[in-house]
């Protein structure tokens, strides 16, 4: 399984044990992608997983750039208007994964960046 597949996945798990719904999964449109979408009470959570094995270049959050971050709060405006919303509260998180050999370790960053970012 490669990084970014077996990082969604293991965020995907970190933030249901939190309590939060994942509601879709690998969003595409022609400007960008959302890795997961995730709800949490009356919040819709757009989700950027960046996932590695090892620490050597920094650390896996360190890599969502502006550019990145453009690109996602694009995806996340086709998903909304693709659902139908925002009927909810939204936010942008990140959740760095760092792949070691005994697991996966999850860093949730809740409000990673906001739109004007």
């Amino acid at each position: 399984m490669n990084a970014g597949v077996e990082g969604e996945w293991a965020a995907a798990r970190f933030l249901e044990s939190r309590g939060y719904r994942i509601v879709a999964k690998n969003h595409r449109c022609r400007g960008g992608e959302i890795d997961l979408v995730a709800e949490q009470g009356e919040l819709t959570c757009f989700v950027e997983v960046r996932a590695r094995r090892s620490l050597n270049l920094g650390t896996p959050a360190a890599t969502v750039t502006r550019k990145k971050q453009r690109r996602i709060v694009l995806a996340a405006t086709d998903y909304l208007a693709a659902v139908g919303g925002p009927e909810r509260a939204l936010r942008f998180d990140v959740v760095a994964v760092h792949l070691a050999r005994n697991g996966a370790r999850c860093e949730h960053i809740p409000g990673a960046f906001d739109v004007e970012s």
